[in-house]
């Protein structure tokens, strides 16, 4: 059926049905009427006429009109859109460049065909008003629970009505094997709200840690008021979960009233997580605690902990070790998750293993770099000494505390410490020449001989060389996956306990020598973020 320019007040009542229908602004609606029958229109005149619509909002009537716009002479391209001053004289009194003239023109009537494409530009304009309604709605609410209603699986993902529009939840976002069917009302978290091409694609999620962090502050009123704060989440969905909790009223238990009144809070949260077994655990600013208590129900006899390394070892008696450990790993994975440190569990006796181990290699290495017997060695070692630099640099009243030694023993032992050390520098300054490693390097202040010759072994034999590494490349560090799994980075000089911010400042020296940084912008640079800095701990005060 053809659609005229008589259809006046049906074009208006068109737009407010779709508009209700759709529950989009009927301005839009017009606005794509508009253009539908602007585009028919051009196909009528010419395309390369300007024609625009305008439909009365109060009548609905449809008015036709062209319009050119006045162009200087040489930019004059289309000569049905544009014309020149000149040209322009015969339709304005005194016309510029830019001025515009319109001309109302015949309406048209619409074919069959045209007819269609209209209809085609309306549904497409009607499709994205309703992408950019579901996009602005749900932008916001990324982080947030809501209830949805399964429509239908598609290769094991879920597709969910979320009035309006469709979000999905990805099979590996579900709990364990759960099955849905059409109709089913769930809960989600809303994951993430990205505009593409296709339209707004809202992606759910039921097995993040946020989701139960979220459940919790649902269930529980003293986590919402802010009097209870959730710390850490670790998830094996399905299956088990850790929470660390920390309360800011001193009156208030955090683990007993995220429990609730015989586990009433907590089993709601359960049950929602198909039966999860959720721990838990009061939230300690010393890691060592916190760890002691992440790792329950076993029990823990030592925790020895490495800052730097951001790593922990504890050592737990024969018997607790299973428990530890858990089921596959389950209950030292979520420590390790909770706590965001790398774990090393083993037993008293293997612990006093290593220990024993230590102890032999360390006096080995003092019988045969200082020729000395067993027995004294072993005096050196019990008495702390790791290394040799620590026993040819030490304050020579530590040395004096060990049974049977005086100022000239001391002094003995500092010598053949000092003798070898000396020797060992000679030798790996001779391999790092081998090498060709450049003097720029070597004279490099904060590198010892044996750093420059690990250097040269890894290629990096210039200043240049050494200037383009990263910090991590120097002193190492750990790589976290999408899944928070922790992987080792290792360092060139890691072996000789460079930190990270070692690293940073030998690069930065180089960097500065070699005139790629300019001292004063570096200088001007810290000072901003120390001031920064400052400002940011005054503002948490």
């Amino acid at each position: 059926m053809a659609i005229t320019s008589a259809n006046q007040l049906e074009l208006l009542q068109t737009a407010e049905a779709v508009a209700r229908e759709k529950m989009i602004d009927p301005e839009l609606v017009v606005e794509a009427m508009e253009e539908s029958l602007a585009r028919a229109a051009k196909s009528r005149y010419g395309a390369e006429m300007d024609i625009r619509v305008s439909i009365d909002r109060r009548t609905g009537k449809a008015t036709f009109t062209r319009v050119r716009t006045v162009v200087e002479d040489e930019e004059l391209e289309n000569y049905q859109a544009e014309f020149t001053v000149e040209q322009a004289k015969e339709y304005l009194d005194d016309p510029a460049v830019g001025d515009v003239f319109t001309e109302e023109v015949p309406p048209v009537e619409l074919g069959r065909i045209a007819a269609q494409s209209a209809k085609q530009v309306i549904l497409q304009k009607v499709r994205e008003a309703e992408r950019d309604k579901q996009y602005e709605e749900f932008k916001d609410r990324a982080g947030t629970i809501i209830n949805v209603t399964v429509k239908r699986e598609e290769y094991g993902n879920v597709i969910v009505d979320m009035n309006p529009g469709e979000g999905i939840l990805r099979r590996n976002e579900k709990i364990g094997r759960e099955a849905y069917r059409p109709g089913d009302r769930i809960r989600c978290f809303i994951k993430d709200v990205r505009r593409e091409q296709r339209g707004p694609q809202i992606f759910l999620t039921r097995t993040a840690p946020e989701f139960m962090a979220a459940l919790f502050k649902m269930e529980v009123p003293e986590i919402y008021d802010g009097i209870i704060e959730i710390k850490a989440v670790a998830r094996d969905p399905g299956s088990r979960a850790k929470i660390a909790v920390i309360s800011y009223d001193g009156s208030i238990d955090p683990v007993g009233a995220c429990v609730g009144m015989r586990g009433s809070r907590v089993q709601a949260v359960v049950n929602e997580l198909q039966g999860e077994k959720i721990d838990i655990i009061p939230w300690n600013e010393d890691m060592p605690t916190f760890l002691v208590n992440a790792l329950q129900p076993a029990e823990v006899s030592k925790v020895v902990f490495d800052e730097d390394a951001e790593r922990i070892e504890v050592v737990v008696p024969e018997e607790q070790l299973s428990l530890a450990i858990g089921r596959r790993g389950q209950n030292v994975r979520l420590a390790s998750q909770l706590t965001a440190l790398d774990i090393d569990i083993m037993t008293e006796e293997e612990e006093s293993k290593r220990r024993q181990a230590e102890f032999e290699v360390r006096t080995k290495l003092f019988m045969e770099t200082l020729d000395l017997d067993e027995f004294f060695a072993q005096l050196l070692v019990a008495e702390g000494f790791t290394n040799l630099e620590e026993v040819a640099y030490v304050e020579v009243d530590e040395l004096l505390v060990i049974d049977g030694v005086d100022e000239g023993t001391a002094g003995e032992l500092q010598a053949r410490a000092r003798d070898f050390i000396e020797a060992q520098n000679q030798k790996a300054l001779d391999a790092a020449r081998a090498l060709g490693v450049e003097d720029s390097l070597i004279a490099f202040e904060g590198l010892t001989p044996q750093m420059v010759e690990a250097l040269g072994n890894d290629g990096v034999k210039t200043l240049e060389d050494f200037a383009t590494c990263a910090d991590w490349e120097l002193a190492g560090g750990w790589t976290t996956d999408g899944e928070g799994n922790r992987s080792k980075d290792d360092g060139v000089l890691e072996p000789f306990d460079v930190s990270i911010e070692e690293a940073q400042n030998m690069v930065m020296t180089a960097r500065v020598m070699l005139g790629w940084v300019d001292p004063e912008e570096l200088a001007a640079a810290e000072a901003e973020g120390e001031g920064e800095e400052g400002t940011t701990e005054e503002a948490e005060a």
